[in-house]
Formats: structure tokens, C-alpha cells, sequence
């Protein structure tokens, strides 16, 4: 069971959690529920430990790890979120936050950037800057050298395996959301299902979701306020038989936000997850037709 700590190093940056026997065309992917913090980031921030963790998808990994037991890898981030952000596109960067020209290929005028959640972010929680100063652009580009592009190539060829096995594959991307925020005190849902307003995966995955999770009581939407990310997007595509699908899940039900510890809702929450994972498993076997069968 990890716990959030610094390291001197991270390796390896990432895991796949791979079943005794792959039991459906799944994968499941937590790419923001790192918590091995590089001592030298840390360091170079303006924020102490608990406020640079908010952005920590915190146990995610945990609440949707039966999947390997049920018979579908997992594959998880090690490092932080706010060390580097694995659910944007590769070089969605701030120029105001570096010394030094980004390359020509940056994307700097994403909503994503202009917000301070670029890959590299420049804030945490309710906008609360992250570092003191300015960084190297090669800093920048050394940590998506190392981090990004190894993550994201084994990803694709996770899901491009899946999809040669089994003639399609469904890549489930697993998040979590705090309770409320500075800009919306309203309390969240529950569950948010994000597929891209219907364009990453077939509505049979979404509406399976939806009708598991609504099922067991939970108050569930969609795409609103999280459609899905830079993965979702990337890595869906219906009519190849690649469905992704974002879940993003309300903390309050299963942590103490400020403390970082589990509550009571816990082992409810994540037999609830191993249900609704049994639920998808049925729906996605009886519902999608492989496109190898389909073309025959």
C-alpha cells in the first residue's frame, strides 16, 4: 500500500499491474494517483507537503485496483501530478514560466495552460503557485523525456495489445475530484462520467457506468465539469474499436481531504468500484461486437 514520500529518485516512474489471466478487453489507468514526490522538485517549491499533494488523485489506484484480481491490467503513475501532468498533451507549456525559449512545437495557448495546468502545472489546488521562480526550459524538457513519453509508450502499446487480442479495447482513465472548490462551492456529484460529449467511446460503456453507479445510490452526471482529458481524447476512437472513458470520483465519499487519510466510506466505495468494474465487464462482452466479428 503506498504512501506519499520523497525520493531521491523514482524508478521505476510507473507499474503495470498485469492479471494471472486477461478475463476482458479492459485497461485501467491512474495517471494522477502518484505520490513518490522527487526531493529536488520539492525543494525548488514555494508550497509545503500537504498543499503541493491537492492535485494527488489520492488512492484511486487503490479503489479501482481489484481489476487485476477481476482480470484487466493496471497501469499507475508513481510520480506526482504536480511534478508532471501524464493527462495533457506532451508540450502544453507556460511560457511565463520558464527562462529560456520553449521549442517552436509547444502548444502555450491551451485553456489548459492558461489556467496553470499545463503538463508542466504552474498551480494546485485553488490556483496557489507552485514555484518561487522561474525553471529551465531543459528542466522541462528532461522530465518529459524521461517521465512522459516512456509512460505514454507503454500505454499505447497496452491498449494496441488489447485491441489485437480481443478486436477492441476500452481504456478506462480513473480520477478523482475534490468535494467543492474555490470557484464552486456547490457540492460535487458523486461520480462525473467524461467521453468526450460521446466522442471517445460508445454510449453503451457510458451508459453501463452510468446505470451501475446510479444503481448503488450515487449521483452521477456527465461530461460536466470533466469531459475527459488529454488521454480520453487521445487514446478513444469508436470506430476503431478504442473506447476511453474518464471516471472521476468525489473524494469526500471515501477521504478526509485535508488529512489524507481514509474514511469510513472506504471499503464501501471500493467494493461498489469492483462491482461497477463486473457490471462493465458484462455490458462491454455482451453489447460491443469485436470489429474482427463485425467484418466477417
Amino acid at each position: 500500500m503506498m504512501t506519499a514520500c520523497l525520493a531521491d529518485t523514482i524508478e521505476p516512474a510507473f507499474e503495470v499491474l498485469t492479471p494471472v489471466e486477461a478475463r476482458a478487453p479492459f485497461l485501467f489507468n491512474s495517471p494522477h494517483s502518484g505520490r513518490i514526490y522527487p526531493r529536488s522538485f520539492v525543494e525548488q517549491t514555494r508550497l509545503d507537503f500537504s498543499t503541493l499533494r491537492r492535485s494527488e488523485d489520492t488512492f484511486v489506484d487503490e479503489l479501482f485496483g481489484d481489476c487485476v484480481a477481476l482480470g484487466a491490467p493496471m497501469m499507475r503513475a508513481l510520480f506526482p501530478r504536480s511534478f508532471l501532468d501524464l493527462n495533457r498533451e506532451p508540450y502544453e507549456l507556460d511560457p511565463r514560466m520558464f527562462e529560456g525559449r520553449l521549442p517552436p512545437f509547444a502548444n502555450t495557448r491551451s485553456i489548459r495552460v492558461s489556467g496553470g495546468l499545463g503538463t508542466i502545472a504552474r498551480v494546485v489546488g485553488d490556483a496557489q503557485e507552485i514555484y518561487p521562480r522561474r525553471l529551465a526550459v531543459n528542466e522541462a524538457l528532461e522530465r518529459i523525456e524521461t517521465y512522459y513519453k516512456p509512460y505514454h509508450q507503454t500505454l499505447r502499446r497496452l491498449v494496441g495489445r488489447i485491441q489485437r487480442e480481443w478486436g477492441l479495447a476500452v481504456l478506462v482513465d480513473c480520477h478523482s475530484m475534490p468535494s467543492t472548490s474555490a470557484r464552486d462551492e456547490v457540492a460535487r456529484a458523486d461520480f462525473v462520467i467524461g467521453d468526450r460529449y460521446g466522442t471517445s467511446c460508445s454510449d453503451l460503456v457510458t451508459d453501463a457506468v452510468e446505470r451501475s453507479l446510479t444503481a448503488r445510490g450515487y449521483r452521477v452526471v456527465r461530461n460536466k465539469p470533466y469531459a475527459g482529458g488529454y488521454i480520453t481524447e487521445h487514446y478513444g476512437n469508436p470506430s476503431a474499436g478504442l473506447h476511453a472513458v474518464q471516471i472521476e470520483l468525489n473524494r469526500s465519499l471515501y477521504m478526509d481531504e485535508a488529512g489524507y487519510e481514509r474514511n469510513g466510506g472506504f471499503v464501501r466505495v471500493q467494493a461498489d468500484i469492483r462491482a461497477l468494474m463486473g457490471d462493465l465487464f458484462i455490458a462491454v462482452s455482451e453489447g460491443l461486437a469485436p470489429l474482427r466479428a463485425a467484418a466477417e
